[in-house]
C-alpha cells in the first residue's frame, strides 16, 4: 500500500451485521478452545459494507476485536487488505457531525461518511463494545491515571462529543508512566528516605498500575502492600509481583478502589493521582475515598497540593489560537459558505485549556496558590472549588489570561519531598496549563487584577473552568468557561530538538 501522508480519504458507509458468519466464527472458536483449554473469550467479527465514492468497486470493513486491542481492516473485493488500523493510543477517532467518523494514524485519516445517523450509531456501538467492555473502560479512564499523553496531538482541537472513542493501550501508557524519570524517582526518593513510615508498616496503593510504587514501599520495609487496580491491568500487575517474588507482601486487589474491600486497616496511602491542573481525571477522589481504611494518624502521599495561578500577556498565542478557527471563514468552500460559523468555532476553541510550557517573564503579578491537604479534605470538598484572586500587577500590558500549575509534597517524619510542575522548574509530563480570556484585559502598573476561578467536576471525569476576572482600577471585566477534559496540547518547537 503506497503511503499517504496528507490525503484524506472518504467513504460512504452501510453498516449490517452478518449474524450467521458470527455464529460459525464462534463456534469454530469455542471448539478451538476446547481442544487446547484456554480460557479467554470467543474474538468476534463483525463485518460492515463500504462503498468508495466515486468508485463501482466494494470495500469491507472488518472489526475485530479481542482481549488486548481492536483491529480495523478495509478490504477490497478480493479480500486484500487496502488499510489497516490497529486500534491503540497511536490512532485518534472522533465524530464529525451526525453522519461521519474519522479515524487517524500517524499522517493518515479516513472520513467513513455513513448515510444516516443511525448508521452512525451503530458502528459507534460497534467499536467500543469489543468482547471486554472492561478492557475500553480502564484503558481510556482510570489506567491513563491523570496522564493524557501530550505527544498526540492529531485531533487535539476537535471537539469529543463522548470520550469512549479515544483508546490507549495499558502497557504503553504504564510504560511511559515508568519512563518519567521526573515522576518516577521522586516517589522512589520520597518513600525511601521515609523508610521509617514504611518499615514493618501496611500501605495502600490506590490505582497502582504497574505496582512500581507498592515495589518502592517493599524496598522500604513494608511487611504487606495492598495494591488496588481495576481489569485488565491488574493482571500484570499480578504477573510482576509474581516474577519477582513478591506475593507474599504484595497482594493485588483487582477492582476500583469503591468496590474492593481492604483486609486490614492500613498505615499509609500511597498513590499518583494526578493530572493536569492537578485534578484532572478525578483521580484524586478515589485517592480520598481510600482514607476509610487509613489508620488514626496514618500518613498520605502525596500528603497535600498547591495549585499555582497567575496572569500572562502573549499576544502570539491569543492570535494563535484565534486563526485556529480561520477555516471557518471561508466563503466559498466547494462553493459553501462556512462563515456564519467562525464566531461559534472561535468559541470552541477558546474553550479549549492550552497545555504547554512558557517563558516566566510572561508572568505579569505574582502567583495566587489553593491549598489543599489531602489528609483533610474529603471527596465532596473537590466537586466544586472556588479560588479568589487578586494580583498586583508588576507590568502594563495585555492580560491575555490565566497560567495555571501545581506543587505536590510527601511529607514524612523525616524529611519532606516536593514534586513542582512550576514554569522556572524542569519540565514534567504535566507542563503548564493556561487559560485564554475571550477579551484580553489592559491593566497598568501597580493596578489590581481580581475575580474568581470555578472548578466545578463534571461526568466526564474532569472539570469546567469558570473565569471571571476584572481590572478594579477601570472596571473592564473579562473571563472564559473552558473545558479541561478537552485541551490543546501546544508543544514548544524547542522541546522536541
Amino acid at each position: 500500500m503506497e503511503e499517504r501522508s496528507e490525503e484524506s480519504l472518504t467513504f460512504s458507509v452501510r453498516v449490517f451485521t452478518l449474524q450467521e458468519e458470527v455464529m460459525a466464527e464462534e463456534e469454530h472458536m469455542e471448539t478451538h478452545k476446547k481442544e487446547v483449554q484456554v480460557q479467554e473469550e470467543v474474538r468476534r467479527e463483525q463485518q460492515v459494507s463500504v462503498c468508495r465514492q466515486g468508485a463501482e468497486q466494494e470495500l469491507t470493513l472488518l472489526l475485530t476485536t479481542g482481549l488486548e486491542a481492536q483491529q480495523l481492516t478495509v478490504q477490497d473485493g478480493n479480500r486484500a487488505s487496502v488499510f489497516q488500523f490497529t486500534v491503540s493510543k497511536e490512532m485518534d477517532c472522533c465524530q464529525v457531525g451526525g453522519q461521519s467518523f474519522l479515524l487517524s494514524i500517524d499522517k493518515l485519516s479516513l472520513l467513513l461518511q455513513f448515510k444516516s445517523p443511525a448508521d452512525m450509531k451503530n458502528f459507534q456501538q460497534l467499536l467500543k463494545r469489543g468482547n471486554d467492555e472492561e478492557i475500553m473502560k480502564v484503558c481510556t479512564e482510570k489506567d491513563m491515571r491523570g496522564s493524557e499523553d501530550a505527544e498526540s496531538q492529531a485531533l487535539s482541537t476537535t471537539h469529543l462529543p463522548t470520550q469512549g472513542y479515544q483508546f490507549h493501550s495499558c502497557l504503553s501508557q504504564q510504560r511511559s508512566l515508568l519512563q518519567d524519570y521526573l515522576r518516577t524517582t521522586t516517589y522512589q526518593r520520597a518513600i525511601l528516605v521515609n523508610e521509617t513510615d514504611f518499615k514493618d508498616k501496611v500501605v495502600l496503593d490506590v490505582c497502582c498500575g504497574s505496582g512500581i510504587l507498592s515495589f518502592f514501599a517493599v524496598q522500604a520495609g513494608a511487611t504487606r502492600v495492598y495494591a488496588v487496580e481495576s481489569s485488565p491491568m491488574a493482571k500484570y500487575t499480578k504477573i510482576l509481583v509474581q516474577s519477582n517474588s513478591l506475593s507474599e507482601r504484595i497482594r493485588v486487589l483487582e477492582g476500583e478502589v469503591e468496590d474492593v474491600s481492604c483486609p486490614d486497616m492500613v498505615d499509609i496511602i500511597i498513590s499518583e493521582p494526578i493530572g493536569y491542573m492537578l485534578l484532572n481525571e478525578r483521580l484524586m477522589e478515589s485517592f480520598l475515598y481510600a482514607k476509610k481504611w487509613l489508620k488514626p494518624n496514618g500518613l498520605m502521599f502525596p500528603s497535600c497540593g498547591d495549585i499555582h495561578l497567575a496572569p500572562f500577556s502573549d499576544e502570539q498565542l491569543y492570535f494563535e489560537h484565534y486563526a485556529q478557527a480561520s477555516f471557518w471563514q471561508q466563503r466559498s468552500f466547494y462553493g459553501v459558505n462556512l462563515s456564519a460559523l467562525h464566531s461559534a468555532a472561535v468559541d470552541e476553541f477558546f474553550r479549549q485549556p492550552i497545555v504547554d510550557t512558557f517563558d516566566v517573564q510572561i508572568l505579569m503579578a505574582r502567583s495566587v496558590k489553593h491549598c489543599i491537604n489531602f489528609m483533610e479534605a474529603k471527596e465532596e470538598d473537590l466537586h466544586r472549588m472556588e479560588i479568589p484572586f487578586v494580583f498586583t500587577l508588576l507590568q502594563s500590558g495585555l492580560v491575555h489570561g490565566l497560567a495555571f500549575w501545581f506543587d505536590v509534597a510527601y511529607l514524612g517524619s523525616k524529611s519532606a519531598v516536593w514534586l513542582s510542575t512550576a514554569p522556572t522548574e524542569p519540565l514534567t509530563r504535566w507542563y503548564q496549563v493556561r487559560c485564554l480570556f475571550q477579551t484580553p484585559l489592559f491593566a497598568k502598573l501597580g493596578q489590581t487584577l481580581s475575580g474568581t476561578v470555578l472548578l466545578v467536576a463534571n461526568n466526564r471525569q474532569s472539570y469546567d473552568i469558570h473565569i471571571t476576572a476584572t481590572v478594579d482600577q477601570s472596571g473592564f471585566r473579562s473571563g472564559n468557561i473552558l473545558d479541561l477534559k478537552n485541551p490543546f496540547f501546544r508543544m514548544p518547537s524547542w522541546f522536541h530538538n
